[in-house]
């Protein structure tokens, strides 16, 4: 049998051929029902669009979209390293998009515009409205590191944060603090409970006797220094604090605040952070801290979308990364 032509797409799906070809490649301003219909058509007829010289071929556009609250900070360049990276060995591009505070400038208004084979959302807790706009539209979305628990069944990439922060605690354990503090961040998104939360028990379950102060901050290094000065100035002569700090940025507020009060590190201050984004290396001492991986996060949720484009069934609905504890000068 002859392989399918975009014409018996066009006659299956009801349309002409020019708005078979609009809705395969991506291009064109076409109703949701329409793309979806002739893509489904694609689907049953095993066409296969060939592609010009130099192409990509596809059968749902050409582009992934990588939708973060903002961009140009250090967890952001990890992920848009790992995603472009993927992308580029899929056969997609990637797009960079940035969610807005604008009713008319929602992301998912520009995602179905560019008919784009799939949304990969980082740090995001996407709205109802969000969620039934792209899913009109047949376009997969994969959820990296979830803020909450509520991933409304959507395929997601996360790491072992309870985990990495036991291996955090335990090595603060060994390594002499005589107290301990973690240091939350506020909002309290579902990755940050996490890791206080295994901080905590594993602690408890090693020095069960020990003293933890639990503190919180805004994601910023100053809110974190602010936070953990009220701790630095009780401690007594000879005491040192081992601090767990659930980000790297906020790790270096506790640096901050222990120079201001003519505390050093790791003297008096133990410091543990987590992510390992490249900063943490920069601090002076090095940090120790907990490696997720984040360009494999990205990359994983880009193979996920990949999947999903190319009609593989069963897509895993969710991929779960582990952490490593990254010991440095800072313990």
């Amino acid at each position: 049998m002859p392989p399918a032509t975009l014409t018996d797409v066009a006659t299956a799906a009801g349309v002409s051929v020019a708005t078979a070809s609009r809705a395969i490649s991506g291009h064109g301003d076409l109703s949701a029902q329409t793309r979806r219909r002739v893509r489904e058509a694609a689907a049953r007829l095993g066409y296969r669009r060939e592609p010009a010289r130099g192409g990509r071929p596809t059968a749902s556009g050409h582009m992934i979209d990588l939708v973060l609250g903002r961009f140009h900070n250090p967890w952001s360049d990890e992920v848009t390293a790992g995603a472009h990276g993927a992308a580029t060995a899929h056969g997609f591009d990637l797009v960079l998009t940035e969610e807005t505070d604008f009713p008319g400038d929602d992301w998912p208004v520009r995602v179905r515009r560019r008919g784009s084979a799939g949304v990969m959302l980082g740090l995001i807790s996407p709205t109802t409205a969000q969620l039934e706009s792209v899913r009109e539209s047949g376009i997969p979305l994969v959820l990296l590191d979830p803020p909450s628990e509520a991933t409304h069944g959507m395929p997601n990439v996360r790491t072992t944060d309870g985990a990495g922060a036991a291996a955090a605690a335990r090595h603060l354990a060994a390594r002499g603090a005589t107290r301990f503090a973690v240091l939350g961040g506020d909002p309290p998104f579902r990755y940050g409970r996490a890791r206080r939360d295994g901080f905590v028990e594993e602690l408890a379950r090693h020095l069960p006797h020990a003293e933890v102060h639990a503190t919180t901050s805004a994601w910023r290094a100053p809110a974190a220094r602010d936070a953990i000065l009220p701790l630095l100035r009780r401690l007594r002569g000879g005491e040192r604090l081992g601090v767990f700090a659930v980000s790297d940025e906020l790790a270096a507020g506790v640096y901050a605040a222990a120079a201001s009060e003519g505390l050093t590190v790791p003297d008096d201050v133990l410091v543990v952070g987590f992510d390992d984004v490249r900063g943490a290396r920069w601090l002076s001492p090095p940090l120790t801290t907990v490696r997720q991986p984040i360009r494999e996060m990205a990359a994983a949720a880009v193979g996920l979308l990949a999947d999903a484009a190319d009609g593989a069934p069963g897509a895993a609905a969710s991929v779960t990364l582990p952490t490593e504890l990254v010991p440095r000068a800072s313990t």
